[in-house]
């Protein structure tokens, strides 16, 4: 099965939903005008708000139902024919069940009732992993998630992954473990460690995507957001890796873009069949989660050291 994937690097302006809704709908409409049609568009973590909100994340925060029915409404608003389907994943500050989280929207848009396919949301990821070092404070503002789900879509099976969950090798095992074929990493990384010849974390985000990639057979979509905040610039470098590992399309640096990929969900299996790691981690999933079972149990802290 092939799939037409577009990944969009947005310069969200901070805290003002209306206007960077009216920026995917800018998109919507530019994808619209291209020959292939896009099967799956994928923006950055926050795209619709900017990352660094703090306390103003309860202004911007929207339901997952309320998202999905603003970016419907704009993409019927913005593509004239009326046979048109999308799927997209992005993420925004969501409010659920009284709680705050930092979320990933996974959703079919159609721009009538009449589209092969029916509008809907798949899924919702809440960011699994909060950093709390450096720059970072994220769990003073959002609660953490408590799932990493694969989901069906009409593209095949798929997650969403939110910036440092993907820095865990743990999260990208888990998804590829429930029949993932396609990892969507959602982004909003800050440029750190510029002493050398390149960025620091955008050296250590090559090596985690092409690592989570091959390791597990699967296709990885990385988002990131770009621009500004309080001195602290993103970086983008939005990319598409297949799973071999190999880079398939890359964005700038820091620089708004529209990335575009078209993808062969067949070279998962073949892939797979050639180096079958994730196989082999099936057959020891029993013994692995035993492991895992022992390490927390045992008390940690000075003199402690878990017995694996």
């Amino acid at each position: 099965m092939e799939i037409e994937i577009a990944v969009g690097q947005l310069k969200p302006r901070k805290a003002d939903y209306d206007a960077n809704l009216e920026a995917v709908g800018e998109i919507f409409a530019v994808l619209e005008t291209e020959a292939k049609p896009v099967d799956l568009l994928v923006l950055p973590e926050t795209a619709l708000s900017g990352y660094f909100l703090e306390g103003g994340v309860r202004d911007v925060a929207r339901s997952a139902a309320s998202l999905h029915s603003d970016l419907l409404a704009t993409f019927r608003s913005r593509v004239c024919r009326p046979d048109a389907v999308l799927d997209i994943a992005v993420g925004f500050y969501e409010i659920a069940d009284s709680q705050y989280y930092n979320s990933g929207l996974y959703a079919t848009l159609t721009a009538s009732d009449d589209a092969v396919a029916r509008p809907g949301i798949a899924h919702v990821h809440r960011k699994f992993f909060l950093p709390t070092y450096g720059v970072f404070d994220e769990k003073r503002f959002v609660s953490r998630g408590r799932r990493i789900e694969a989901f069906d879509t009409r593209l095949g099976r798929t997650a969403v992954l939110i910036c440092e969950d993907a820095w865990h090798s743990v999260s990208g095992t888990l998804a590829a473990l429930q029949g993932a074929q396609l990892l969507v990493v959602l982004s909003a990384s800050p440029g750190r460690e510029f002493g050398g010849k390149a960025i620091g974390n955008l050296e250590r985000w090559d090596v985690l995507l092409r690592g989570m990639a091959e390791e597990h057979g699967v296709f990885v979509v990385y988002a990131g957001l770009v621009g500004f905040e309080g001195g602290k610039g993103f970086t983008g470098s939005s990319r598409v890796v297949d799973p071999w590992g190999r880079t398939l399309i890359r964005g700038p640096v820091s620089q708004e873009c529209l990335v575009r990929a078209r993808l062969d969900l067949d070279d998962v299996a073949v892939a797979r069949g050639a180096t079958p790691l994730l196989s082999d981690l099936e057959s020891a999933v029993g013994d692995i989660a035993a492991h895992f079972h022992r390490a927390a149990s045992v008390p940690s802290g000075p003199g402690w050291e878990p017995r694996l």
